[in-house]
């Protein structure tokens, strides 16, 4: 009878241990299924989960305008006074909705490349007002006449028609004609071939962005939807050869199995180049863990603080030999106009720019960027890129409209929140099929060990107490 108990409880050990080690073992072997598993569904092939997101996304994209309505429009042009704006906005688009085109794989470089067509849907559920609601903004046709026609004699030339358009340094627009386009009515003069449409995002409806060429991960998921090439703009090549402006994806995923001391790097062919950005945080988003990686400041940091940033600081006296930070030039990405980037409301920017400009109030969490990246699949499930346009104004002696400003001026024009954000039903497909086998596999690989491990101790202790008893 002892000796059948004993060995009971021997055996009942032994299943443990078994248990607790089946466990251990079920722990690699499990992260190699997964790991096995997010590299198949992770390529950009016909087939995959990745490129079924990848040609079309599921997320509902939107970008927010907010426009800086000039109230002193008079004050400025004839005193040089500070400028006074006031935010107007949201204004709301959908964005990002219409599949990728012209897609074609390369087996040999392992490759696809792409267009991506561009529209734009208003939506005034969205909105404060609509997009016929009228704003007083810089006149961006003769805001850009000294940086395009720096001599004197063919600044007097334009200012005829300027002059006879009647065109001054501020002027009134819709909202629908500021951001998609308008004639200018002083270009529309000009008697040699010109662009006469002006708008901050012309061309934009009908148009397409690329071809892109990325990496389809096939042969190295490390560089899965890593930009390979860009024939988008052909202003590009305008940059210096020695400025490497095209790195990383465009942001929509990323290599799997992603660590937080990875830097993201992202393009964004709208301002001509990458950016990059650092983890910030751990959250959960609709159930799914994420990681948040944030823009930081250093992005838009003076070419001292930050080398990379040497390419955006194009002249030595407005930039005070480039020490100035905040804004970045990207004036060859715009057939030479004056147009510069920031954060929203200037923020991270030497105080010296915003100082001719009232109204402003730069605010941390409203208006940094950032992005929620699923680690395990690479997958951004949730952003947010918020970027400021604006116009560089010098003073024009030669420019009847300009002649009266004794200073340049940073004229913020608007800024935009471009977001989106997995949907309900997506979130609850992505844990069916992602987190929550991951998350079962772990659960089941910790049930094993920590039942295994307390079978063991139980009947361990179990057969020596009987031992003792026996002995005695």
């Amino acid at each position: 009878m002892g000796c059948d108990r004993n060995c009971g409880l021997i055996a009942g050990a032994v299943i443990g241990a078994l248990m607790a080690v089946f466990g251990g073992i079920l722990m690699p072997v499990g992260d190699m299924l997964i790991e096995k598993t997010v590299k198949k569904e992770a390529v950009l092939e016909e087939g995959t989960i990745a490129f079924k997101s990848w040609v079309k996304t599921g997320t509902e994209v939107y970008r927010q305008v907010w426009i800086f309505d000039v109230q002193n429009p008079e004050e400025v042009a004839v005193n040089s006074s500070k400028i006074k704006v006031k935010q107007r906005g949201p204004y709301t688009y959908r964005v990002r909705y219409l599949a990728k085109e012209n897609i074609t794989q390369d087996s040999e470089t392992h490759t696809v490349s792409f267009l991506q067509p561009n529209g734009a849907i208003f939506e005034p559920s969205l909105s404060v007002g609509t997009e016929n609601d009228t704003f007083t903004v810089l006149n961006l046709a003769v805001a850009a006449v000294p940086h395009l026609y720096p001599s004197p004699f063919v600044q007097i030339i334009v200012n005829i028609f300027i002059k006879k358009s009647n065109s001054s340094m501020f002027q009134k627009r819709t909202l629908k004609e500021l951001l998609w386009g308008y004639k200018d009515p002083f270009l529309s003069l000009i008697p040699y071939l010109v662009p006469t449409t002006v708008g901050v995002f012309y061309p934009y409806h009908n148009t397409a962005d690329g071809v892109y060429k990325v990496f389809n991960g096939k042969d190295d998921i490390s560089k899965v939807a890593i930009i390979d090439t860009y024939k988008g703009k052909k202003h590009l090549s305008y940059w210096p050869s020695y400025c490497d402006m095209i790195n990383g994806t465009d942001g929509a995923s990323f290599p799997p199995f992603i660590e937080k001391t990875r830097v993201l790097q992202f393009f964004s062919s709208d301002i001509c180049r990458s950016f990059y950005a650092v983890f910030g945080a751990e959250i959960n988003l609709k159930g799914i863990p994420v990681y948040r990686f944030i823009l930081p400041s250093l992005a838009f940091a003076s070419p001292l603080q930050n080398p990379d940033n040497h390419c955006f600081c194009t002249e030595k006296i407005i930039s005070k030999n480039c020490t100035l930070y905040g804004v970045l030039d990207i004036g060859k990405c715009k057939d030479g106009k004056p147009v510069y980037i920031s954060l929203p409301h200037f923020l991270h920017a030497s105080p010296e720019i915003a100082e001719p400009v009232e109204g402003l109030s730069p605010n941390e969490e409203e208006h940094s960027t950032y992005l929620d990246v699923e680690p395990i699949t690479g997958f951004t499930l949730q952003f947010a890129k918020r970027l400021q346009i604006n116009i560089l104004v010098k003073p024009g002696k030669s420019i009847g409209a300009l002649k009266g400003l004794k200073q340049n001026y940073m004229v913020p024009i608007l800024w935009l929140n471009e977001t989106g954000t997995i949907g309900d039903e997506k979130a609850e497909m992505f844990r069916n099929q992602v987190t929550g086998k991951i998350e079962l596999l772990g659960l089941v690989e910790m049930i094993l060990i920590s039942v295994g491990a307390v079978m063991f101790t139980a009947f361990m202790i179990s057969y020596c107490a009987c031992r003792l008893k026996s002995v005695k």
